[in-house]
């Protein structure tokens, strides 16, 4: 496995970037790679003495976290088995981005290789999801649920969340990459009939997301700036015509949701994202308030909310609270939630050094395919929003998959450049 050149890299690159169509099919295909991947990458550091992978301040605060967790499900979780489901190997995911680091140095055909996987994959589902919008059942002989396209991912409704968070990834390979100019007009095309769809899926927290790494890109990229700011206008229209046709998806969309926080006028008591939502995350901040330093161990809210000491609400008992530092706050404490936390406040801070040179026009600290990929790290860490499990398998590949090529462009000495 010396230097892991083969002479059959291209199908390394092909197998990693299946990552992208296998997530649509479901999570264990993408954990399967994603755990071999690690662990070959683990030998070849070990063997080659190859460390400097890991020797950078986020991924040493990244396994400073996950053995912080195993320790929680040791010491602290009420059921340590169960607890290891999500602690015990979670540090793969580190890996797995750093393997990704790896290989975008030893061959930039990669990038290609994850370019052409999103945009096959954007495109199958926007010609199915409006198939099955328009028609009531998609190609895949999925039916519609409601007003909710799912497309590919049927009754398991989370096609806006795979569209939203992989489309900054998408758009920062787009900036690096050699393009003719009718590719440009269909990627700008694809653009719009993706962000129509995210909001066709009813998904409203992937529909934020989409608006807030948009809103983002745009102030802080310097190219393609009115390129994306022309497609996200024109989607926007599309989007305020759909709600005129469709009042069951606009008031999913926006009028249940303002009902429910109390922004507009109503006789419903002010809630947080909803009833539901409300519910949870009273129940999970009992649960903090108890043990506030080291929580109740990872995936300990499922078992513990049952407690009336710390039920409350309508439906206080889930998986999971629904938001990331919220759960973070009930299963490790406040030491775990610190963790996320600095995320947070690391890509507040290259944001606001980004935006202070847009204003005073100095040279940028990001190049923009940086500032696309820090989008996808924004969307990760966002606080005031609803989540899934911190520690789910597909969310959390999703997530890396942004994190190994944003590590390789600040650390590695191979740059990706433009016009690969």
């Amino acid at each position: 496995m010396n230097n892991l050149r083969y002479s059959n890299t291209a199908l390394i690159n092909l197998i990693i970037a299946s990552i992208i169509p296998f997530l649509i099919w479901g999570p264990f295909f993408p954990d399967l790679i994603v755990s071999i991947s690690a662990l070959f990458f683990l030998f070849y550091v070990f063997k080659n003495k190859e460390f400097h992978f890991f020797n950078n301040k986020p991924l040493i605060i990244f396994f400073i976290f996950c053995l912080y967790c195993i320790l929680l499900s040791v010491f602290v979780a009420e059921d340590t088995m169960l607890s290891f489901e999500s602690s015990l190997f979670y540090v793969r995911i580190g890996v797995f981005s750093c393997f990704i680091w790896y290989l975008i140095d030893q061959d930039k055909n990669i990038l290609t290789y994850f370019y052409y996987a999103l945009v096959l994959c954007f495109l199958a589902l926007v010609i199915d999801g409006y198939i099955q919008y328009f028609t009531g059942t998609s190609l895949s002989g999925f039916k519609i649920s409601g007003t909710r396209v799912s497309s590919f991912f049927g009754e398991e409704l989370i096609m806006g969340s795979y569209l939203s968070r992989l489309f900054p990834l998408l758009f920062a390979l787009l900036l690096v990459k050699k393009k003719q100019k009718y590719e440009i007009y269909f990627i700008g095309f694809l653009f719009i009939l993706v962000d129509v769809l995210i909001f066709m899926s009813g998904e409203r927290s992937a529909f934020f997301f989409l608006n807030l790494s948009t809103v983002f890109i745009i102030i802080l990229i310097k190219e393609y700036q009115k390129f994306r700011l022309v497609t996200f206008i024109i989607a926007i229209i599309c989007v305020f015509v759909l709600s005129l046709n469709s009042p069951n998806l606009s008031e999913r969309m926006f009028k249940g949701p303002a009902e429910d926080m109390g922004l507009i006028k109503n006789s419903k008591e002010a809630v947080i994202f909803s009833k539901a939502h409300d519910s949870l995350i009273r129940t999970a901040y009992n649960m903090f308030k108890d043990q506030p330093i080291f929580g109740h161990g990872p995936k300990m809210f499922r078992v513990i909310c049952k407690d009336e000491k710390y039920a409350t609400g309508v439906g206080p008992c889930m998986t999971h609270p629904h938001n990331f530092y919220i759960q973070l706050l009930a299963e490790t404490g406040i030491t775990g939630f610190l963790f996320l936390f600095s995320a947070l406040i690391y890509v507040f801070y290259i944001a606001l050094k980004q935006f202070k040179s847009t204003i005073f026009i100095q040279k940028r600290p990001l190049t923009d395919y940086q500032v696309c990929l820090l989008a996808g790290l924004l969307i990760t860490v966002w606080p005031l929003t609803t989540n899934g499990n911190f520690f789910n398998n597909w969310l959390m590949i999703v997530y890396s998959l942004p994190v190994g090529f944003y590590l390789q462009s600040i650390y590695s000495k191979k740059k990706v450049k433009k016009d690969l």
